[in-house]
């Protein structure tokens, strides 16, 4: 790999974590420069790899070994291979985390002090370093032992229930988002944290240790419907697309398609009576307000479908736009891809990969001015940098070569 460029290109990270939660916010301290070092199961690896179909198929056609689940997540990585349960291989974990800033795990809770390499451990071989551990659950509680995939957490931490359309309508019921959400907001708070505790070694010479939990994160980013359900007693159901607090913010139908109107405030809505030149709603007692607006949102839905009905959508997106009113079609995956704004700021690239083609990527959206980041590495083969990892360790070729025959990398 190239020199390493980024607000974090002096920080070393010791990468435990497999699937998606913690492998995230591995990705993105990666973006940033950090050197991720992520260790796997010789001969199997990550989890994701196998999480296909899709496959990358390499310049012949053929499908490689890394499928699009673990290709999400594990750019610019370095992946070394080596068994955690034996001697020689906690060994190489203790060497490498010696030299390291951040380690990230998600084993079930205590696996990892079986082998000697849980917090309390490694802190013995490098009192700086700041260890995360991300679970489902947590470290302590009932359920600290039990194991967690997103789906199950966006079920039990509420997120379902406010999912979906209503009971009462054609496909009403709870829903999933379709991404893995809580994966994907534990890795962002994983992120946080570990760079808040960097920033607090700069001022006080410590490590520390972070018990990160699935749950937990659900819980918090419940938010607004959180607050909704403490201040009102009331219980928040699945309202299907419409907005529980703004309104209108919705799904409507035009005439060739559907449409995303998200008015935010009160001028928002006369800017949208003024363009649809149905002033006289802007000033209507039902609707002059936002919280008479969410009051009588029947009334406003059925009103304003009537007037997009008219309307074909691309026209209605473009004088909604240009008044002003936050307006969109409903774009599909390739669509996105498709949007001018999207393409514009580059977030789709492509990085030459060692199968002999270019491997797709959506990168990082942080833009820094004087840190720029750099994309150069994709997600790496199965103990691609083994070798390199273990001689910048020390490692002479006849103890490489020993622990590749013994199976230990």
């Amino acid at each position: 790999m190239s020199q390493k460029s980024g607000p974090l290109s002096h920080v070393r990270v010791l990468d435990l974590s497999r699937i998606m939660a913690a492998p995230w916010a591995s990705q993105l301290l990666a973006d940033m420069g950090a050197t991720v070092i992520k260790v796997e199961r010789p001969g199997q690896g990550d989890d994701t790899r196998a999480w296909g179909p899709p496959f990358l198929q390499d310049s012949e056609g053929n499908n490689t070994a890394e499928a699009g689940y673990y290709l999400s997540v594990n750019r610019g990585k370095e992946s070394i291979t080596v068994a955690l349960d034996t001697p020689e291989g906690q060994q190489i974990i203790r060497d490498l985390a010696r030299d390291c800033d951040i380690v990230l795990e998600n084993f079930k809770t205590g696996a990892l002090a079986k082998y000697g390499l849980d917090y309390a451990s490694l802190k013995q071989v490098n009192p700086r370093l700041i260890y995360c551990s991300v679970t489902g659950f947590g470290q302590d509680g009932p359920r600290k032992n039990e194991a967690a995939y997103d789906f199950l957490i966006q079920a039990m931490g509420g997120l379902m229930s406010v999912t979906g359309e209503r009971d009462d309508k054609p496909g009403g019921g709870p829903q999933k988002v379709g991404i893995p959400i809580v994966d994907l907001m534990t890795g962002m708070y994983t992120a946080v944290a570990v760079l808040a505790a960097l920033a607090n070694r700069e001022q006080t010479g410590q490590g520390d240790y972070i018990d990160l939990a699935m749950l937990d994160v659900q819980t918090a980013v419940l938010s607004n419907q959180a607050m909704n359900h403490l201040l009102s007693g009331k219980t928040p159901k699945r309202g299907g697309n419409a907005h529980p607090n703004i309104q209108p913010q919705d799904v409507y139908s035009c005439r060739d398609g559907d449409v995303i109107l998200a008015v935010g405030n009160d001028r928002q809505f006369v800017k949208l009576c003024e363009a649809l030149q149905r002033p006289e709603l802007a000033s209507d007692a039902r609707f002059s307000v936002n919280a008479q607006r969410a009051r009588h949102v029947g009334e406003l839905t059925a009103l304003l479908q009537d007037v997009f009905a008219d309307w074909a959508r691309a026209d209605l997106v473009a004088v909604l736009s240009a008044a002003g009113v936050p307006c969109g079609p409903i774009n599909s995956i390739p669509e996105v891809f498709q949007e001018p704004q999207v393409q514009h700021r580059r977030l789709l690239r492509t990085l030459p990969h060692p199968a002999g083609v270019d491997v797709p990527q959506v990168v990082c959206p942080i833009n820094f001015t004087n840190q720029p980041l750099q994309f150069e590495s994709p997600p790496p083969l199965l103990g691609q940098h083994t070798e390199k990892i273990l001689t910048d360790l020390g490692y002479d070729a006849a103890r490489v070569r020993q622990l590749r025959e013994s199976g230990i990398v």
